[in-house]
């Protein structure tokens, strides 16, 4: 099976890691043939690190490279759509980290190019066709616990500020718990339950301002821009309601939460910002959770699995599972949550995301 030209955009901390799977675990499917940067360090020392023959410092240029068919975008936050676009319009499919954009406006545009292009767009995250994620889905699409009446999730904690290097960006526009950690916590819940249709939320920003105390940036202050405790409620287009409650204003020691509750048992879901375990299953006529063997496989540290899984669709056809009518469906969620809450409202949400097919026990790329 031939494998499909990868073109890298952004080798920060992230690269990492989908440098060394793209590499190696899903070489059969992904091959890296340029990084770019625009610090030409960091594009140099990624370039000899992994071996790729081409490194380029300015998105022009690798989207000039006619041997690249897909660029993986894995730049910050404000610059998804932007390399997306351009990527796009050369003519190549296009995958990137999340969210998809930082607003509604520029998802659906992306969206639109990527039809009149006949491309490909795809995004993070990719945890949920990990081991963990993907049995829960197997256990409710099997009918274990019966039809999903409820699902509860939360990420709290209180703040990046005590260990990131430069978390600022964390408290400006585009960021928050609910741009940062949402997307991980409403891809998983509409892989297990499907599409949302409508909406409610409060927001509050507890504190103005936030002291860094990690370094190199010690002391310094940042104001805060966007709400850092969002309460949410989603009904889903089946019927079942659920909350989802992102912070960074709380101490707890517990960060991730996500249930589902069935008419016949409930599920304890495994932190969906991983690929692994443990996953936990209360029958109706049981008195206490029972883990349940994982049967899938990627219970590592998969990212770059989407990827993966995109170059497999490009070569056989199919729709990717991590596709863009997923990254927008999460994208306007979590704008969705904002807008109620600023509007003191129910949102309805645009209608167009389906659940592809789960990963076979046994599929591998």
């Amino acid at each position: 099976m031939r494998r499909i030209n990868v073109g890298i955009v952004g080798c920060g901390n992230i690269s990492g890691i989908y440098l060394t799977n793209l590499t190696g675990v899903f070489a059969d499917r992904v091959n890296v043939v340029a990084v770019c940067d625009l610090i030409p360090e960091k594009a140099l020392a990624a370039q000899k690190k992994y071996n790729i023959p081409k490194a380029y410092f300015t998105d022009e240029e690798i989207m000039a490279d006619g041997e690249i068919e897909l660029i993986v975008n894995i730049t910050t936050p404000d610059q998804h759509c932007p390399v997306n676009t351009m990527a796009l319009a050369a003519g190549k499919h296009a995958y990137c980290e999340k969210p998809l954009a930082t607003n509604r406006e520029d998802g659906e545009a992306q969206v639109r190019l990527a039809a009149e292009k006949g491309l490909l767009l795809g995004g993070a995250p990719d945890t949920f066709l990990g081991g963990g994620i993907q049995t829960c889905r197997r256990l409710i699409d099997d009918g274990v616990i019966g039809d999903v009446v409820a699902v509860n999730a939360s990420m709290r904690c209180r703040g990046h500020e005590s260990w990131h290097p430069d978390p600022a960006f964390y408290y400006q526009v585009g960021g928050g718990p609910m741009f940062d950690m949402g997307p991980y916590y409403l891809t998983c819940l509409v892989n297990l339950v499907g599409a949302v249709e409508s909406v409610m939320a409060y927001t509050r920003i507890t504190f103005p301002q936030r002291t860094i105390t990690s370094q190199p940036k010690y002391g310094t202050v940042v104001d805060v821009e966007v709400p850092t405790h969002i309460a949410g409620l989603m009904r889903f287009e089946n019927g079942a309601i659920g909350t989802l409650t992102t912070s960074f204003d709380v101490y707890d020691d517990h960060q991730a939460c996500v249930e589902v509750f069935g008419s016949k048992g409930s599920l304890l879901v495994p932190d969906p910002n991983g690929f692994g375990g443990p996953v936990k299953l209360l029958r109706a006529d049981g008195r206490a959770y029972e883990e349940v063997p994982i049967e899938h496989g990627y219970c590592e540290n998969s990212r770059g699995l989407g990827v993966a899984d995109l170059c497999d669709a490009i070569i056989t056809g199919r729709t990717p599972r991590a596709n863009c009518a997923q990254t927008f469906h999460v994208l306007d969620i979590m704008c969705a949550f904002h807008d109620s809450a600023d509007k003191g409202e129910r949102v309805t949400l645009q209608k167009g995301f389906a659940r592809q097919p789960a990963l076979k026990a046994d599929e591998r790329f």
